[in-house]
């Protein structure tokens, strides 16, 4: 009789432990989708780790099938990932912002002597008799290329990176357009002397 007893104690014992075992991790499927969630409202996350936040959302998602299929572990490895990667996207959006921020401020900041180069060799190729030089449209593009470096300033001060970033190579492509006619415009007054 106590050896029945015992071996029916065991055999009940072992059924708890299964089935607490066989319980879905709430609590970790929780905190994965809270941590998927401040991902995909982190601005800098979205911006600079995409990918990676796709990534949480997949894990999330897969997370979300094996507990539906009841096979908890590996609901709970799914989970562990989604969080893991949501972590990393917000991590990686942050670096990714500070790196766009210094690209920006870096470029921007090297575009005031251009500029002003570039109108002061309009200004002395106005000087040049017969030079073939469209001098309205290039000031059109020169006051451009002043409001383009404007919007980028702006854009930088409101943290908007990425728009700074491309008025700032927008602004060098157009004194660079500018400075090949001009540097054609002399080379053709050269060739006529």
């Amino acid at each position: 009789m106590t050896k029945l007893f015992a071996t029916l104690s065991l055999v009940f014992v072992f059924g708890l432990v299964i089935s607490a075992c066989a319980a879905p991790p709430i609590e970790e499927m929780s905190r994965a989708q809270d941590a998927v969630a401040r991902a995909e409202n982190d601005a800098d996350a979205v911006a600079y780790a995409g990918s990676v936040i796709i990534r949480a959302r997949d894990a999330l998602d897969k997370m979300q099938s094996e507990a539906d299929a009841k096979r908890y572990e590996e609901a709970k490895e799914y989970a562990a990932t989604a969080i893991r990667n949501a972590e990393q996207a917000i991590a990686d959006g942050k670096i990714g912002a500070e790196r766009a921020r210094n690209e920006a401020l870096s470029l921007i900041n090297s575009l005031g002597a251009p500029l002003a180069e570039t109108s002061g060799a309009i200004n002395s190729a106005k000087e040049v008799p017969d030079i073939a030089l469209d001098f309205n449209s290039l000031s059109q593009d020169m006051d451009k290329a002043y409001r383009t470096y404007d919007d980028a300033w702006q854009n930088f001060q409101e943290e908007n990176y990425r728009d700074a970033l491309a008025g700032g190579q927008n602004v060098r492509s157009s004194l660079s357009a500018i400075n090949t006619k001009l540097n054609e415009a002399a080379q053709d007054i050269s060739r006529k002397k």
